[in-house]
């Protein structure tokens, strides 16, 4: 989903430069010295559970609730201490926050006649937003006739009334219902990118962040685990944390056993992610649940191991198998198999199969990993 933009970001000077931010609260710091460089057209995400800070970051660079230390910079303007009406963005709000006593025009055409733009420029501006938006006939009723994707539409559309450099979206919808929001999401990428117009959005959801972020700023504690492509996020978690939290993730006590080795009781694995640690060392092996193979392994086939099927829970378009392997003691993997593989391979609750976990889809963190505080 990257588009140029975000490939190209070590080329190019950032649009807006976030330098050593510090939030205090009081005694509570909800920001520790922040440091991020978002570009010109890129579509940003700011992901992790509550209370880690995204929303304050958020609001550090709307303006709402400024910095306690460091320096905000957009377009080569130092913002760090302006109120928000001299910043040059535009936000949305999970409440959607529209005027229940004007009509959806009015609430659209809002900054601009704030900003005393003509009549006619103002007319027009309204009714380009309102077909951009999907809302071309809706102009002449108020907010409460309208759905609540409806309304966070005629939001969208007024944030982008005055054509800010910069779209802050503050979970815009968290507050919709899962289909209008799986439509939502994807008809706001859509708009964005023909738009262009850089945009940050705070998301505890780790499936809008994927589909919709060129980039994710995975967050946790008032600090950064990692900034990377969605990709990279989910395939290379820098942390234990954002291997759990972004996904679903096998977490499995283990030790190293020197030249790249792993042992877990009475199995031993290969994997990529334990060169260089010494033997003897605990680790956390990490393996997603798709990545457990179960097709033509056997005896000879590397990091094979014999496990049971302990349970079967249907997905829809897949099972999920919750496993118990030979001579690895109370450790559970949950392994994703396609309803096809399952009624090849008449894998069923009982049943002792050969599965094998690829040595390069392997991750090793050294210590004890602990899960994710709930979003």
């Amino acid at each position: 989903m990257a588009n140029d933009t975000a490939k190209q970001a070590d080329d190019k000077r950032a649009y807006l430069e976030i330098r050593d931010v510090v939030k205090k609260f009081g005694e509570f710091t909800a920001l520790k010295d922040i440091s991020l460089d978002i570009f010109e057209g890129e579509f940003v995400c700011f992901l992790g559970p509550s209370g880690c800070g995204k929303t304050t970051l958020l609001r550090a660079i709307a303006g709402l609730d400024i910095q306690t230390s460091g320096r905000i910079v957009q377009a080569g303007r130092d913002i760090s201490a302006l109120p928000p009406s001299e910043r040059d963005f535009g936000i949305v709000f999970q409440s959607y926050a529209l005027f229940p006593n004007l009509t959806v025009r009015r609430n659209v055409a809002y900054g601009l006649e704030n900003r005393r733009r003509p009549k006619a420029e103002v007319e027009a501006r309204v009714k380009e937003l309102l077909a951009l938006v999907g809302l071309p006939d809706q102009g002449d009723k108020y907010p409460a006739q309208l759905s609540g994707g409806q309304q966070q539409r005629v939001a969208l559309a007024r944030a982008l009334a005055t054509s800010p450099g910069l779209l802050l979206l503050d979970e815009p919808l968290s507050a919709l219902d899962a289909k209008v929001r799986m439509h939502l999401r994807h008809e706001v990428r859509q708009l964005q990118n023909k738009l262009g117009v850089t945009t940050i959005m705070v998301t505890h959801d780790q499936e809008e962040a994927l589909t919709m972020a060129d980039r994710i700023v995975v967050m946790n504690h008032g600090v950064i685990e990692q900034v990377g492509t969605p990709e990279e996020i989910y395939g290379h978690p820098a942390s234990p944390f954002v291997a759990d939290f972004v996904g679903t993730m096998n977490f499995i006590e283990a030790v190293a056993g020197g030249e790249g080795r792993i042992r877990l009781d009475g199995v031993e694995l290969a994997a990529r992610g334990a060169e260089g640690i010494a033997a003897g060392t605990p680790v956390t092996l990490c393996v997603r649940p798709e990545d457990v193979v179960a097709r033509g392994v056997g005896e000879a086939t590397p990091n094979s191991f014999a496990a049971e099927v302990q349970e079967l829970e249907f997905l829809g378009s897949f099972f999920r198998a919750y496993l118990r392997a030979a001579g690895v003691r109370g450790t559970e993997i949950r392994a994703d198999f396609s309803v096809n593989l399952v009624r090849d391979l008449g894998i069923r609750e009982g049943m002792t199969a050969r599965l094998a976990l690829p040595t390069e889809r392997i991750l090793v963190f050294a210590g004890r990993a602990g899960a994710a505080p709930a979003a």
